[in-house]
């Protein structure tokens, strides 16, 4: 079951990592919705996740420790040094890390570093997963508003 638990968390973050394939900066910048939402924001985003949930959950080291920020809206926020391809190493990187983190770990792992409490790996996978899928999605929507022509019909 882990692994296949694994294999679809993988699938979604290879997905997410992807959808900045073929863009240009100005592209994966874009802002189409009224929040901070853009498809380089959400990858920022999947990878204070990682580190979230498979850093900080496991050492119980804190996010200022960690270089992180202290809540999830402030991943969305774009910096000059933010590039397509400084976001896509920096989420290649934490997936791997988080890879490392958990391979020897069984499901039934309580993971005591997070702030919700000690939570189990399956729990945590889950959540993980759910919040891929998520973004997964809004990803879509986004690459569609900006490659595709508008529709009249």
């Amino acid at each position: 079951m882990k692994t296949t638990i694994e294999a679809f968390i993988d699938e979604h973050r290879a997905q997410l990592n992807n959808c900045l394939e073929g863009l240009t900066e100005e592209q994966a910048r874009a802002r189409l919705v009224s929040s901070r939402t853009t498809l380089l924001g959400l990858v920022k985003h999947a990878t204070f996740v990682e580190k979230v949930w498979f850093v900080e959950g496991i050492t119980g080291k804190p996010r200022a420790e960690l270089g992180l920020p202290a809540t999830p809206d402030e991943t969305f926020v774009l910096t000059d040094e933010d590039t397509i391809e400084s976001i896509r190493r920096a989420h290649s990187e934490a997936c791997e890390v988080s890879r490392r983190a958990t391979a020897d770990l069984t499901l039934d792992f309580v993971l005591t570093g997070n702030r919700r409490g000690p939570l189990a790996l399956s729990w945590v996978y889950s959540h993980v997963l759910r919040e891929l899928a998520q973004h997964c999605g809004h990803a879509d929507i986004l690459r569609e508003q900006l490659l595709s022509p508008l529709r009249t019909d």
